[in-house]
């Protein structure tokens, strides 16, 4: 596997996120999501504050170039579907999992398995045997998502995320070979 640019028999491309270009059509894309996903869990103040604060194109270009983030976008035939975030922790042993978002079209098509596929292949290449997430503890669909994926819940967290909001997750891991 090429881990730079991967294409799937399904012609799906994994696509490396290095420019501001890239990262403007991303965060649009994430901008998208967020406000339709997310309006069941929390309050549209909320999803704009998060927005603003993880997904916006300041916050990813900060956590790029500081952080040890790499994002991937998912195109299908050229067209932006989703896109992933990763940081690599080789100390560890694993890789953590910031972000995996579909566009509503695409979800329950075997995008986010292809994308597991992928990121397990990218651990294998780097020597990591798991990878873990934080998911909001009311997201019931996704958190199924994960455990028919083998993700298990290994405990919760609180974290206070500024302006009076409380981020609530499971913290979820998946251990491989």
């Amino acid at each position: 596997m090429e881990a730079e640019r991967e294409r799937a028999a399904d012609g799906l491309v994994f696509e490396p996120v290095r420019t501001g270009e890239q990262i403007k059509e991303m965060t649009d894309l994430a901008d998208e999501i967020w406000h339709e996903y997310f309006v069941t869990i929390l309050s549209p103040d909320q999803i704009d504050y998060m927005v603003e604060k993880f997904q916006s194109a300041g916050a990813v270009k900060k956590q790029i170039a500081d952080q040890g983030y790499q994002y991937y976008m998912l195109k299908l035939s050229g067209r932006l579907i989703g896109y992933t975030g990763i940081v690599e922790q080789p100390q560890e042993k694993r890789l953590f999992l910031s972000k995996l978002y579909l566009e509503k079209p695409f979800r329950g098509r075997g995008y986010a398995s292809r994308t597991f596929e992928f990121l397990e292949e990218l651990c294998r290449q780097k020597g990591l045997s798991a990878i873990w997430l934080t998911v909001n503890r009311f997201n019931d669909h996704t958190i199924r998502v994960y455990e028919k994926k083998g993700f298990v819940k290994v405990r919760t967290q609180a974290a206070d995320i500024g302006n009076g909001y409380l981020m609530d997750d499971y913290i979820m891991e998946k251990h491989f070979s």
